[in-house]
């Protein structure tokens, strides 16, 4: 991408996924604004054509610009591997696929309004999503003199509607049997929705599934080791691989055995609940083993508040707020933690699970003298006669008064008999 500013004329910036609802837009776009078009697509890891193939469709659907950029890498080591150290996940089990990867691709809408003299930033979200709050949120965050509009949401485009425009502007877009589903996928894992997944009592069916195999009917058990290094997997069975190839190996591997199937009732962003399926075998195990190391490697106290800071990293994360004020403070205290977190976790990947069977950390915090119920024991056991006196103290002076203003615990006479 070159350094040369189109200021000359307001142009909008459209991210463009090389579907028929973007593709529709561009032309949509120039017709009813009067500005050119800058065709924006990047790769996080989805799979499908390639850039190339991309890039191409958009020019001849009448961007007069169009900005391709690989973006796998800098989403496994900036955006993956933060939500990684946070062990992320909404509600307890959604490892945000969708919610990590707009904050990126709003950082190079932005870069390529820049660059092009564009005003406007366009996307393909409906109303009713997350992800419109996320890019729009995002651009602002980022640059808050860009405007942000959608097709689909503020002109009311439906698909009957974009096949029709399609044909009479003879639009180079082939028209295929569209999928029950609304999907969204990249590196870290995928979304399904819509179709007769809304209704919640509609079980999943095989062809939701994409990145997992079915758990029912499992290959031979896997075992998997993964290094880390200060909460950076760095090393798979001993041999070094980056961020993007951890997560890929193990999205391999987790998938196999069908590990990372979610099917949840979800509490979106604009206020409706949704229900939701997700694949993400990568992430979950991965997360899994950080966790059993922060296990190992975090103090007491250091670890209680992380688990509190992760849980609102995550809501926070899903709520737009990527390049917020709270969450640069909480990415602070998170990266401060993950200093220690360095060592080896043993999992066995099967039937839907990624179980741990060992750890060893050379900055690990159990210590096998203190532990042990063996000879050899270096733990005083006799000091913890005086801990239990003065930790039981506050509740003891306050049983006290609780008996005195006859309060006290009812104790049945045949419980002391």
């Amino acid at each position: 991408m070159s350094d040369n500013n189109h200021g000359d004329k307001n142009r909008i910036v459209l991210a463009y996924s090389g579907g028929l609802d973007t593709s529709v837009a561009i032309a949509f776009l120039k017709e009813r604004t009067g500005k050119d078009v800058v065709a924006v697509s990047l790769d996080v890891g989805q799979g499908g054509e390639s850039l190339d193939a991309v890039r191409q469709r958009a020019l001849d659907c009448g961007a007069v610009e169009a900005y391709v950029v690989d973006a796998r890498e800098e989403f496994a080591e900036e955006y993956c591997m933060k939500a990684l150290k946070a062990n992320a996940k909404y509600e307890g089990v959604y490892p945000l696929v969708s919610a990590i990867s707009r904050p990126l691709i709003s950082k190079h809408l932005v870069q390529a309004a820049h660059q092009f003299g564009a005003d406007t930033i366009s996307h393909g979200c409906t109303g009713k999503g997350n992800d419109q709050v996320r890019f729009e949120v995002s651009i602002q965050s980022i640059d808050p003199t860009l405007k942000a509009i959608s097709p689909i949401r503020d002109l009311s485009l439906t698909r009957d509607v974009e096949i029709r425009f399609a044909k009479e502007h003879e639009l180079p877009i082939t028209q295929t049997e569209k999928s029950p589903y609304s999907i969204d996928q990249n590196v870290w894992g995928r979304a399904i929705e819509t179709g007769f997944l809304e209704d919640p009592w509609n079980g999943p069916t095989k062809d939701c599934y994409s990145y997992t195999d079915d758990p029912a009917f499992p290959p031979v058990e896997d075992e998997v080791v993964i290094e880390f290094r200060q909460g950076v997997p760095v090393a798979i069975d001993g041999r070094k691989v980056t961020p993007l190839q951890a997560i890929e190996e193990m999205n391999r591997r987790a998938g196999a055995q069908g590990i990372g199937r979610i099917d949840i009732i979800e509490d979106r962003l604009v206020g409706i609940k949704s229900r939701e399926l997700y694949e993400a075998p990568g992430a979950v195990a991965l997360i899994a083993a950080h966790e059993e190391l922060e296990n190992c490697c975090l103090e007491r106290e250091q670890h209680r508040i992380k688990r509190d800071i992760d849980k609102r990293w995550a809501e926070l994360v899903y709520d737009a707020q990527w390049f917020s004020p709270a969450v640069h403070s909480l990415n602070a205290f998170i990266e401060d933690t993950q200093q220690y977190v360095s060592g080896e976790i043993r999992m066995v990947l099967h039937g839907g699970r990624a179980v741990v069977t060992g750890r060893r950390s050379e900055s690990s915090l159990y210590d096998y003298n203190l532990a042990t119920y063996d000879s050899g024991d270096s733990f005083d056991q006799g000091a913890s006669n005086g801990f239990i006196e003065i930790y039981g103290l506050p509740s003891k002076v306050a049983a006290a008064r609780d008996v005195k203003f006859g309060n006290g615990i009812a104790v049945p006479k045949e419980a002391v008999e």
